[in-house]
């Protein structure tokens, strides 16, 4: 009876034993499968368009390399940086360079460039004029009250000889760096989330390309005036924090926004609305 009883206690123990190895697998998030990659979750901030519609694209093939991609939209230039800042995000995608400076230095982030991915030009929009030289004195023209979207829009103006600024070369200028202003123009200054909406109110309405596209606007065919893309500055960026650029997921993220599949989608989603910027 006693070897029994031993037999019976010693089944019990290689089944418990059992039972915590299997924990110890789940607890890591390890998958039982040999071989099979442990997948890791990636949360990316991003614009609607088209930021998130170009991480959407992505997706089978970071799936296939063990990463699953969460995409997080917003519909402001706030909110990314300061949750990805917060570790809420593990990256954003949806700015440019000087915005990102700009960001950094008025808010103490320690927010990195990981890759350039494309260019959206940034240009004006009218529905009340159909031509710059209609633009009578004293007009309305709305540009964005962010320092580096709201400095394009007045070096646009100033190439086109609508306002004289300090230095016409200067992305950080402002309204006070407006020195001639021949036609009165009344100049406004709004969220740049905002600016579709203005095009029933102002004159001229300057509109980043995101916004553009969202309101069914084309930047090559329906703006008025609008920046070079040969040499433009404001490659839209994705961004990590320090602490994780060199993590392998954002590597890896990096690489699948840079791929040949990537530019082709761009070309033949966007029709020159958007380029490639790699």
């Amino acid at each position: 009876m006693k070897k029994w009883s031993f037999a019976l206690l010693s089944i019990m123990l290689i089944a418990v034993l059992a039972a915590c190895g299997n924990n110890k697998d789940a607890d890591s998030g390890a998958d039982n499968s040999a071989g099979a990659p442990r997948t890791v979750e990636l949360k990316v901030g991003a614009s609607p368009t088209p930021h998130a519609e170009i991480l959407e694209s992505i997706k089978p093939e970071l799936e296939a390399a063990g990463i699953r991609l969460q995409v997080v939209t917003f519909n402001d230039y706030v909110q990314p940086n300061q949750q990805l800042a917060d570790k809420q995000l593990d990256a954003n995608f949806f700015q440019h360079q000087p915005y990102l400076d700009a960001e950094n230095a008025a808010r103490g982030f320690n927010l990195v460039t990981v890759t350039p991915v494309h260019v959206e030009p940034f240009g004006g929009y009218s529905k009340k004029i159909k031509s710059l030289d209609e633009l009578k004195d004293g007009a309305k023209v709305a540009i964005p009250n962010d320092p580096s979207n709201g400095g394009r829009a007045l070096l646009l103006l100033a190439k086109e000889g609508l306002i004289t600024l300090k230095d016409n070369t200067n992305i950080s200028s402002t309204l006070q760096d407006i020195t001639e202003n021949p036609k009165n123009l009344e100049i406004i200054e709004l969220d740049a989330a905002m600016m579709p909406r203005q095009l029933d109110e102002a004159d001229l309405v300057f509109i980043n390309a995101n916004y553009a596209l969202e309101a069914n606007l084309n930047p090559e065919k329906d703006a008025l005036l609008i920046e070079d893309l040969q040499g433009n500055p404001y490659a839209n960026i994705l961004v990590a924090r320090e602490d994780n650029k060199d993590a392998d997921a954002i590597k890896k993220l990096a690489e699948a926004l840079n791929s040949e599949a990537v530019k082709t989608f761009i070309k033949e989603r966007y029709q020159g609305a958007v380029e490639p910027a790699f």
